[in-house]
């Protein structure tokens, strides 16, 4: 027998979401779901041009995930993901309209499309948070090499980080788990990788389950 499980991972821009994803997945066998970047058709001219291009970006990855949360649930396997629905709205919409990036009546009419979807969908089983400051955000941005995001600002890194601290405190729509991942490096450091999936096992043991489903990894 084997219990499905959901697990979204949740951070900021270069806080290593997609590694984890693709690592974590391997580690217990799951089906990964990565957030739509090299095919997304407006990033590009996002980071160009943020307030001409933020309505535009943020309608294209809602209804990306809201397709793939969707289709998540649909699955008979557990799933890892990168990147939840929520954040869209949650982070970076209210990040952008904050900063005057998108204007008010784009901002609330993406609120409410977000809500209305939103009420059709359950939550992850469990949302992973990977914390890291800015300094080690950038160093990861420039370690990848994307070329459109050599123009990301420093500054806009530095309001997601205080979006993303707020928005956990208060996130309530199930378990969650923070990982701070400065001083470690689950890419390179098979033990810094296990420590994370043991947190990530010991977190889901917590959700009531038939007690001879267990969850193991290699």
């Amino acid at each position: 027998m084997e219990r499905k499980f959901f697990v979204s991972i949740a951070g900021n821009i270069g806080s290593g979401k997609s590694s984890l994803t693709s690592l974590v997945s391997k580690k217990f066998e799951w089906l990964a779901y990565f957030e739509s970047v090299s095919d997304n058709p407006y990033l590009e001219d996002f980071y160009s041009d943020m307030k001409r291009w933020s309505f535009n970006l943020q309608v294209y990855f809602l209804s990306h995930r809201f397709r793939v949360h969707k289709e998540i649930l649909q699955q008979n396997k557990s799933v890892i993901q990168d990147r939840s629905i929520y954040e869209d709205v949650e982070i970076f919409a209210q990040n952008l309209y904050e900063l005057g990036r998108m204007e008010e009546r784009d901002y609330f009419n993406y609120r409410n499309l977000f809500k209305e979807m939103c009420s059709y969908l359950n939550p992850p089983d469990l949302l992973l948070y990977l914390k890291a400051k800015t300094s080690t955000l950038v160093k990861q941005i420039k370690l990848r090499g994307r070329e459109f995001e050599k123009e990301i600002e420093i500054d806009y890194l530095e309001s997601l980080n205080r979006s993303y601290d707020s928005w956990i405190k208060d996130y309530s729509y199930g378990r969650i788990l923070t990982v701070e991942t400065d001083d470690i490096d689950f890419v390179n450091s098979e033990e810094d990788l296990h420590y994370i999936c043991n947190l990530i096992q010991k977190k889901l043991s917590e959700i009531p389950i038939n007690p001879q489903i267990s969850l193991s990894f290699q």
